[in-house]
């Protein structure tokens, strides 16, 4: 099975890029399942309903998000009745939403998705370890499920590392997303699970993280806040993972970044096919 993950899309510009490019990398690649963090997509602070359906419209099949689920405050309200957008796991019991949900691939193959939030250097939730095992217990890969992909919303990666060796035989691929910016460490774990520290962002990378650069730059030279934060709103690069995984374990077999358009260095993954299927 073929799977795509993007980073956090920021604002308009990462949004963009991703609902025109999106149909055409499912079609010309026969992509079976795509993920998509969402919760920068708003202005860079949540997202929207119709942003939400915006995404899912041009080929997302799951939207993950992290610690700015709730910045938009109608989100509140329609998660319920959008079991295609997940919210971290270990929020406490009775937060509105779902942080893990099955979901059916465009082959027929049946994956789960979950969504947990670390606690080192950020808001402190329920124990994302804990929750997400008693999670893919219920689901063991190769039995239950087809393929399980897990987004590790967390800003350490050493707490990100530790969730990909924790899973490793358990998930097809454990990726974090959060910091904005792509890692280079992509690889297949012992146990046949494909990892990598953080997907990067799909925005303006002229930008601090995302945003216009001088209010980030005023902030750490004066210590003082001046305006809120905007999106930068040039060319943006859309960065992700790619993924294969094997039909008879559900565990991966080949793993690569992606990464299209604006200023960073162009990558496509070898083994995709310049054709769908």
């Amino acid at each position: 099975m073929k799977l795509l993950f993007l980073g956090d899309l920021v604002g308009r510009a990462g949004r963009t890029a991703v609902i025109e490019a999106l149909p055409g990398l499912v079609a010309d690649h026969g992509l079976d399942f795509v993920i998509v963090n969402g919760e920068n997509s708003a202005s860079g602070f949540g997202i929207t309903e119709q942003i939400l359906q915006d995404v899912l419209d041009a080929g997302a099949d799951v939207v993950t998000t992290g610690n700015h689920i709730w910045d938009q405050r109608e989100t509140l309200v329609y998660i319920e009745r959008q079991d295609r957008l997940l919210r971290p796991l270990n929020f406490p019991p009775g937060t509105p939403g779902r942080g893990v949900n099955l979901y059916t691939a465009r082959n027929g193959a049946r994956v789960l998705v979950a969504n947990v939030m670390g606690r080192v250097f950020m808001e402190s939730l329920d124990d994302p370890f804990a929750a997400i095992d008693r999670a893919l217990n219920d689901c063991p890969l190769g039995v239950v499920v087809d393929a399980i992909v897990v987004d590790v919303h967390a800003e350490a990666t050493s707490e990100k590392q530790a969730m990909g060796h924790f899973l490793d035989g358990r998930a097809s691929l454990v990726v974090g997303t959060h910091t904005h910016v792509p890692t280079a460490d992509h690889q297949i774990l012992p146990g046949g699970t494909a990892y990598l520290s953080d997907a990067g962002m799909c925005g303006d990378y002229d930008s601090v993280l995302g945003m216009e650069k001088d209010e980030p730059l005023q902030r750490f030279l004066r210590k003082v806040p001046g305006s809120r934060f905007t999106p930068a709103l040039g060319e943006a690069t859309i960065c992700g993972v790619a993924v294969e995984t094997d039909d008879a374990t559900g565990l991966a077999t080949v793993v690569a970044p992606v990464r299209i358009g604006g200023r960073l260095e162009p990558v496509l993954p070898p083994f995709w096919s310049s054709a769908g299927r």
